[in-house]
């Protein structure tokens, strides 16, 4: 023991040592300011300030001593691609959060097909104070070449001292977690905790292990796996009522309509409508004024699989692009088996949330991607083909389809950042404190107006009477980084509660010929794919879906969102408060704690078809 002191008391750090030591403390202090304070982290005691401080410290110390572990020495030039790794990390989340409010996942990070079609949108959330992240990395290169620093070299001793030190301080930041927030390890739908308690760095770790046990997941599923999801989503399931094959064999037209939430209709800007043509729509439609969007990290993607299957998306990344290879039960599918030809329309690359191979799966048939259109630099805006001309060159293509048939509309021009050309404004922008808000209902007064001359060509070429027309948001546009400018948009204070209401998003089915009518029910775009069958009088068979027909008066109230949150008919639950429906207010009624329960084992059952892949099973059970 005395010579171990007497070696600890005689180790003086070098010039390479030391800027190793510096590397790892500017890695540190940028992990803290940016999760303190560019990450809207909630933090309740001074435990979780000092977990804040702490946790990126055991993930930097590892990397680094775990690298000159196995080298035993690390250059100049690997410190430093060391360094700037870990700073891409960071910033790209920094990045991310400033419109998702959320964190990235391996899946995401996997699908850099999209990068390159973000336009825009990546550009309008870059700052330029961001390049202070990069200062150190500048500093790091200066001194290293003036002071001819080449490698690296730390005793044997430090380097166990200092792997013993990561791994326990690691452990310790877990435990210190733990007594914060039980069970955390298990949560992995609430990414914001993750980050919180484990740190950037940490989180990553994590998620990776996350990923690779979900791609073993698939490959240990059994057929009788799918047993008791069946039990659960058996009951009620054909369920007929008035509303049962009242549009049989007519063409089904749905509009998906990006970004667009549910405060807009009959909203007003200095006395003009933002919605006008929508707001005369739903009085001529059933429009579901309690219909919530549960999207993931796939946002429009995620919409997209919701609708057409009835199952929930991950919680991390975009079944588009992790599980594509899955057998399905798409509502395509389905349509295709009655006899529907079946397509989808979208102004943008193919390969985008890989839909060119998704869709196949699905089964759609055909898929007017950006190659059927013409698009210029006049017609196109952000990320692809403006809505007005889209509609407009997708008229002759939906005539040319065998009726009846089933025809998806991806819009886009209503996409962050929320930009239009000056001569598509046809409203005064908003004066809030927040531009991205401002430039939002702009966008939307261009949808509406595409929407418009949409139903006008199809009422002309004869199209109309003969279709049924269904309309859904896909996903929220305002995200809770401007909740203090929703503020004043919708006139009382964004708390958890009301930013959970403000997920609702219009759901619209339009029949013509029939009357209007506003239902209340609680739903989803889960229950889509239920609703539009009933509509037909289809029977999809032997099947897994977790939406109900949304006109069926014997359904439950209920909209799970993908991060654990719901809505039912008395009850909400976000960031783990119940609120009764009524004032807002927060309880602790012991059947909001059933509810919860109930959506958290909802997701589960299906997270476990999407990563077992057990549709593929369902004709081993057919009777």
């Amino acid at each position: 023991m005395k010579v171990l002191i007497d070696k600890i008391k005689s180790f003086h750090l070098n010039i390479d040592q030391k800027f190793l030591g510096v590397a790892i403390l500017f890695l540190w202090l940028k992990s803290y300011i940016v999760s303190r304070f560019i990450f809207d982290l909630p933090l309740e005691n001074a435990i979780e300030e000092f977990i804040l401080l702490i946790n990126p410290i055991s993930s930097v110390l590892i990397l680094f001593i775990g690298a000159l572990v196995i080298r035993r020495k690390l250059s100049r030039q690997g410190i430093f691609v060391l360094s700037l790794l870990f700073t891409f990390l960071l910033y790209a989340n920094l990045v991310y959060y400033r419109f998702f409010n959320d964190f990235i996942t391996i899946p995401v990070l996997f699908q850099v097909q999209n990068f390159g079609d973000l336009g825009g949108s990546a550009k309008g959330l870059m700052n330029p104070w961001d390049l202070l992240l990069f200062v150190d990395l500048f500093i790091l290169s200066f001194f290293g070449r003036k002071k001819g620093i080449k490698s690296i070299v730390v005793p044997k001793l430090a380097r166990r001292f200092l792997v013993v030190a990561a791994a326990a301080l690691l452990v310790f930041n877990v435990m210190l977690a733990e007594t914060q927030r039980p069970q955390l390890l298990t949560r992995t739908f609430d990414r914001e905790m993750l980050v919180k308690y484990l740190g950037v760095y940490n989180y990553h770790a994590y998620d990776l292990f996350m990923h690779s046990k979900a791609s073993a997941q698939r490959a240990f599923a059994e057929s009788s796996d799918i047993i008791e999801v069946e039990n659960y989503v058996s009951d009620g399931f054909d369920e007929e009522n008035e509303f049962t094959g009242i549009a049989k064999d007519k063409n089904v037209i749905l509009i998906s309509m990006e970004s667009l939430q549910d405060f807009v209709i009959n909203y007003e800007v200095e006395g003009q409508e933002v919605t006008p043509f929508l707001n005369q729509l739903v009085k001529e439609s059933f429009y579901f004024t309690n219909f919530y969007q549960q999207t993931g990290q796939g946002k429009t993607s995620d919409s997209e699989f919701l609708v057409d299957n009835s199952l929930y998306p991950l919680s991390r990344g975009a079944v588009f692009t992790t599980n594509a290879q899955n057998t399905y039960k798409g509502l395509p599918a389905i349509l295709n088996e009655n006899g529907y030809a079946t397509a989808s329309f979208h102004g943008n690359n193919k390969s985008f949330w890989n839909r060119d191979l998704m869709y196949k799966n699905l089964g759609y048939e055909f898929f007017y991607d950006e190659t059927y259109f013409e698009v210029s630099e006049e017609n196109s805006v952000n990320y692809g083909l403006k809505d007005i001309p889209f509609f407009e060159q997708s008229i002759p293509k939906l005539q040319n389809l065998k009726q009846p048939f089933h025809a998806k509309f991806i819009t886009l021009t209503n996409h962050y950042p929320f930009v239009l050309d000056e001569e598509d404004i046809m409203i005064p922008t908003l004066q809030t404190s927040s531009g991205t808000v401002n430039r939002y209902v702009q966008t939307v007064r261009y949808f509406d107006e595409a929407l418009k001359l949409f139903f006008e060509q199809l009422k002309e070429t004869g199209l109309y009477d003969n279709s049924i027309i269904i309309l859904y948001g896909d996903h929220y546009g305002i995200s809770e980084n401007h909740n203090r400018a929703m503020e004043s948009v919708i006139g009382k204070k964004v708390t958890p509660f009301e930013y959970l209401k403000l997920q609702k998003v219009p759901f619209i089915v339009h029949i013509p010929g029939m009357d209007g009518k506003e239902m209340t029910t609680v739903g989803g775009q889960i229950d889509v794919k239920p609703t539009i069958l009933n509509l037909l009088g289809i029977k999809p068979g032997k099947d897994i879906q977790f939406g109900e027909d949304l006109f069926n008066e014997n359904r439950r109230d209920f909209a799970v969102l993908r991060d654990g949150s719901f809505v039912a008919d008395y009850y909400s639950y976000t960031e783990g408060i119940c609120y009764q429906n009524w004032d807002g207010n927060p309880t602790e009624d012991k059947y909001c704690s059933q509810l919860k329960d109930l959506a958290d084992h909802e997701l589960r059952l299906s997270d476990k078809v999407i990563q077992g892949d057990l549709i593929r099973f369902l004709d081993e059970f057919e009777e």
